[in-house]
């Protein structure tokens, strides 16, 4: 079987499981102390242009949002995220167990959009009993969302602008990083993030590390004590080297964005691939998920040889598929899949 199912099912680039080996004979202090943490932390702040930006370095992705958010609300403060955001549906109630409500409301192809931000924002404040009811503190995005799709410079300084009017914090999901900067249509730089949200983490998990999310704050005032809350939510790895050592690593020489950019274009021609027999997509999304809306038939067929994730149907009783490339998906793979596809023939 040829796994499209996910982005995480293979270890890690050689280049990064030889930057591992190579320090391994070394000793290092613990928790994140280490020359390899603050060389690839350096590295994020000029990629980032924020060199009084705070870089932390966490394991995993839920472990990064919940500790995140519940170090960064007060216990009557709320976050607002997407109906379908990670935090939403795929964290078992990770953020909740921190004692925060998440608010959500429709998004537009995954994404949370201002003026749906702006109206939960109002509701608080125009209610009249702002002590019965959760505040509206902090404004959740994934980049990609969870439909692949990527949101536009002019969006986050939308989201940026009601933030500031309402007081909230802005923070970015970059578990799939990679892949939203390395999309053809992007106009959105690691810089734009830190200027534009006040926190946001760079995936390593899907993306060529072992394990591992860096997340930039580039608000002091949420970074104040956020070392204590990694700890206290278990999340200060005591090898913390093994870290900074893979980020290093897939940061130096650009590779993080060549294997993102690689991911994307294998992604755009199983995207072609569909639409040439005239099979249709969720959503246009320019990034390694692409959400094909497959007859029950076709699915059992692509089924026989290749993994995918299924998504649930549409009104019509479309079957939805998720197919994701990745940083170590191969040509082959892709083209066994184009040539499958071709063979259901709808046209």
């Amino acid at each position: 079987m040829i796994r499209f199912n996910n982005d995480y099912n293979q270890g890690a680039h050689p280049a990064v499981l030889e930057a591992i080996a190579q320090s391994n004979s070394e000793s290092f202090p613990g928790y994140g102390t280490d020359d390899a943490c603050r060389e690839a932390a350096g590295l994020i702040r000029e990629l980032t242009s924020a060199p009084d930006a705070a870089v932390h370095f966490l394991v995993g992705g839920t472990q990064t949002n919940c500790t995140l958010i519940g170090h960064g609300l007060r216990p009557w403060e709320s976050a607002v995220s997407a109906t379908c955001a990670h935090i939403n549906v795929h964290e078992t109630g990770a953020v909740e167990r921190t004692g925060h409500k998440i608010e959500t409301t429709c998004d537009v192809q995954g994404k949370l959009t201002a003026d749906t931000l702006r109206e939960i924002a109002e509701a608080y404040r125009d209610s009249g009993v702002q002590e019965h009811i959760t505040k509206p503190r902090l404004a959740f995005i994934s980049s990609p969302s969870e439909y692949g799709t990527i949101y536009r410079r002019s969006e986050l300084e939308e989201l940026r602008a009601v933030c500031d009017q309402f007081g909230m914090y802005l923070v970015a999901d970059g578990a799939r990083m990679a892949y939203g900067l390395g999309a053809g249509t992007a106009d959105v730089t690691l810089a734009d993030f830190a200027e534009l949200t006040d926190a946001f983490w760079i995936g390593g998990t899907k993306c060529g590390a072992l394990f591992g999310e860096a997340l930039v704050v580039s608000n002091p005032a949420l970074d104040e004590g956020f070392r204590a809350s990694i700890k206290q939510n278990g999340a200060l790895l005591a090898k913390g080297w093994l870290l900074g050592v893979q980020f290093k690593a897939l940061l130096e020489n650009g590779l993080y964005f060549a294997l993102g950019r690689k991911a994307d274009e294998q992604a755009m021609r199983i995207k072609g691939a569909f639409a040439a027999v005239g099979i249709p997509l969720l959503v246009d999304s320019p990034t390694n998920q692409q959400f094909a809306v497959l007859t029950e038939g076709e699915a059992a067929a692509l089924g026989e040889r290749f993994l995918f994730e299924p998504e649930g149907t549409t009104a019509q009783g479309g079957r939805i598929a998720r197919f994701c490339t990745s940083w170590s998906t191969t040509d082959g793979e892709v083209d066994a899949l184009v040539t499958a596809v071709a063979k259901l023939g709808r046209r």
